[in-house]
């Protein structure tokens, strides 16, 4: 639940809006039967994707799914024929973009606060924890004065990324992402897909 509220906050959505967001799914999960459903397949030229969401029709929403991979040069595939290539990781991105934090300094506090790894990429610091450890993790780091632009718990690919060179395969790639992203059910999609905006 804290990672799912780091992250609307992070995307600048009004606190008025998330505790809405809080009861009614509190209210509606009495209500309506919602469950968890993941779909896996292929976008074009092999590029895994992982779909993640939460749905009250199972039917309906694979439905949907399968049509924006059929649709966009992809297939949906069985359970589990990509997830075994991507690792469950908990990610916390922190603020550097004005390059004023040590280096060193904040790689210490982080592994202090119980983090595996850390690396820093461009504005960002990024630290990595195991799935059960993020919000713990992110909540010391976020204590110690350092701004969070995420947290949360991601699928990473093993193996590195796909790049796309075939103009057709990135339009369709990225029409498939956006059909996901608008789709209610769909709560997050992972992939391998290195030119991903």
């Amino acid at each position: 639940l804290y990672a799912l509220v780091q992250k609307a906050k992070s995307n600048n959505i009004p606190n008025d809006n998330i505790d809405r967001l809080l009861k009614k799914a509190a209210g509606g999960a009495e209500k309506n039967d919602y469950e968890d459903c993941v779909y896996e397949g292929y976008g074009p030229n092999g590029v895994a994707v992982i779909v993640e969401c939460l749905t009250d029709n199972r039917n309906r929403t694979a439905g949907e799914i399968r049509h924006y991979f059929d649709k966009y040069g992809g297939n949906m595939g069985a359970a589990n024929c990509v997830s075994w290539s991507f690792d469950k990781k908990g990610v916390i991105v922190i603020d550097n973009e004005d390059y004023d934090l040590d280096e060193d300094e904040v790689m210490m506090e982080v592994l202090d606060a119980g983090a595996d790894d850390f690396e820093p990429d461009g504005e960002t610091f990024v630290v990595y924890t195991a799935p059960d450890d993020v919000s713990p993790v992110a909540e010391k780091i976020s204590a110690a004065g350092y701004k969070l632009l995420s947290a949360q718990v991601e699928m990473l690919p093993q193996n590195g990324y796909i790049k796309l060179t075939n103009e057709d395969d990135v339009k369709n790639m990225q029409k498939m992402l956006d059909m996901f992203e608008d789709n209610d059910d769909v709560q997050n999609v992972w992939h391998n897909w290195e030119d991903a905006e």
